[in-house]
């Protein structure tokens, strides 16, 4: 380590780079699991950061210590209003790689999407006759979709369109299966059941340009040092003569995007029958006036951020048991 006299280790990982400001609001998903079920339905859903809360549950994980036992989980409301599927399309492999071959489009779009989009809706006949001539050759079909914020009850008028990749069944009853929710709302209990395990993709909340001190957690230097307390004591060795990319420099630090992994779905419920805003509202959001999911543990983003939904690509357990839920708390911020 040159001058000194303990090796000590690097400040910062290195797993997250570049870290710098994310492109889209909308967080990208490249993998979807496709799991052992029998009927065909898409791998994803989305929704918007409520707040938090405090479940208590009965653990239900064998040969633990706490099995049988009381929890106190700190769990995430996520509103999750109904998706409209306004498409779908189909891929074929060429070369080896994935590539798009046809869209397929409701004959009657919203006039919501225009805000994001301007479209002419191609024949939807002729690209349905397209894909049935081809069918031996496709390899993958995705559910294209839109969420509104308005239907959460945020003030936000343009929604948000992505890819959802359908799974479940063969290729054929996949592409029975959306033409039958072509144009159609879908909810949150059509895809996901309480006890199921999902990953959760969001855009961090953003704290602006930091230094080094905050962005990695290096050390400060002593008071009486050279011009500078908080920046790192060399920047490069003199062989390479350059600055390398492992050095922590100043930068954009939050609004990144990241995915955490099995999250537990405690609850899935409609607020008519179920209700769960507390009494003003809940901190920065105000009332949930859709379907809600809540998750075990924290997720990424602030309130009112956009939260994709998919299906656990690392799942921990194959039978899905709903949790037994003792009592909620909301957990109301001043």
């Amino acid at each position: 380590m040159g001058h000194r006299k303990h090796s000590a280790p690097r400040r910062g990982s290195l797993a997250y780079r570049p870290r710098a400001r994310a492109k889209r609001i909308v967080p990208a998903l490249q993998s979807f699991e496709t799991p052992l079920i029998q009927k065909p339905t898409i791998l994803g859903f989305a929704g918007y950061k409520v707040g938090c809360m405090h479940v208590i549950t009965i653990d239900d994980r064998e040969k633990t210590p706490n099995f049988g036992k009381p929890l106190f989980n700190a769990s995430t409301i996520i509103a999750t209003p109904p998706m409209v599927v306004y498409g779908f399309r189909a891929y074929r492999k060429v070369n080896g790689a994935l590539q798009a071959f046809c869209d397929v489009y409701a004959k009657t779009q919203p006039k919501d999407i225009e805000r994001r989009l301007k479209m002419k809706v191609p024949d939807q006949n002729k690209a349905l006759s397209e894909i049935e001539k081809n069918l031996d050759s496709i390899v993958k079909f995705t559910a294209l979709v839109y969420t509104r914020p308005r239907d959460a009850g945020l003030s936000q008028k343009k929604p948000f369109l992505f890819e959802i990749t359908v799974g479940g069944g063969n290729i054929k009853e996949r592409f029975e299966y959306l033409k039958s929710i072509l144009g159609k709302q879908l909810k949150i209990s059509e895809v996901f059941k309480p006890g199921m395990y999902v990953d959760v993709a969001a855009i961090t909340k953003g704290k602006g340009f930091e230094g080094p001190v905050t962005r990695f957690g290096i050390k400060r230097k002593q008071h009486k040092s050279r011009k500078s307390v908080r920046a790192v004591g060399a920047l490069n060795p003199w062989h390479p003569a350059t600055i390398m990319y492992t050095i922590p420099r100043a930068g954009q630090r939050g609004f990144h995007k990241r995915i955490e992994y099995n999250k537990r779905i405690l609850l899935i419920a409609n607020p008519a029958e179920t209700p769960i805003t507390p009494k003003g509202g809940f901190h920065k959001f105000g009332v949930v006036n859709c379907d809600y999911m809540v998750l075990r543990g924290s997720i990424p983003g602030p309130t009112k951020r956009l939260i994709r939904l998919r299906y656990a690509v690392r799942p921990k357990v194959s039978k899905i048991q709903p949790p037994k839920i003792l009592e909620t708390s909301i957990l109301v911020r001043g």
